[in-house]
């Protein structure tokens, strides 16, 4: 099974659709989609996500297999240790306030962190990942502890059209790597 995950085109954050540079990146994404053999296509509900996904869905005649709220942007916050109080997302921090911490670099202690001490990111983290282990069981490959079993082994092309924060997640759970270390040393365009 190949899996592309696909983050939305330039946002229009207060429209919750694409800039003109956006609508230019999905049309740009479209024409190498169209030559490629899809199986099926999971889109997040959020507008941004669905506009990228429309163009390739005009032009190639095909439609989303499942609209997933869990491929949202990411919902987990946490206080950030620069700012007093309040929640932000958790991967938009000052470098020195992430790396400092070893445990940030570990993927089965990130989360003991006191910054994610009564706070939902957890639980999201948790949601997101379940999740993405349904679709990959339905499409023939099932979770067992930090690896896949191929109980139907398939070449299919799955494709997720989301959000960086997701993206991270998806990435942080099939490689088994801290997404704190994805969230802080990627950028996906």
């Amino acid at each position: 099974m190949k899996l592309m995950i696909i983050r939305h085109g330039d946002p229009s954050y207060e429209n919750d659709s694409l800039t003109p540079r956006g609508i230019k990146e999905a049309r740009c994404l479209t024409a190498k989609l169209v030559k490629t053999h899809i199986d099926k296509i999971y889109v997040s509900p959020l507008g941004r996500a669905k506009k990228t996904a429309q163009y390739y869905f005009d032009a190639s005649g095909r439609s989303a297999d499942g609209v997933c709220d869990w491929l949202h942007e990411f919902r987990g916050r946490c206080a950030r240790p620069d700012r007093g109080g309040g929640e932000f997302i958790c991967w938009d921090w000052l470098p020195q306030d992430w790396m400092s911490f070893p445990q940030f670099y570990d993927k089965d202690h990130w989360l003991e962190h006191p910054v994610f001490k009564d706070t939902n990111v957890k639980e999201e983290y948790d949601l997101v990942t379940s999740e993405l282990d349904k679709v990959l069981a339905e499409n023939g490959y099932e979770r067992n502890g930090a690896y896949y079993r191929a109980v139907s082994p398939n070449n299919d092309t799955i494709v997720f059209f989301c959000h960086f924060g997701i993206e991270m997640v998806i990435l942080s759970h099939l490689l088994g790597i801290s997404p704190m270390v994805l969230w802080h040393g990627f950028v996906a365009a």
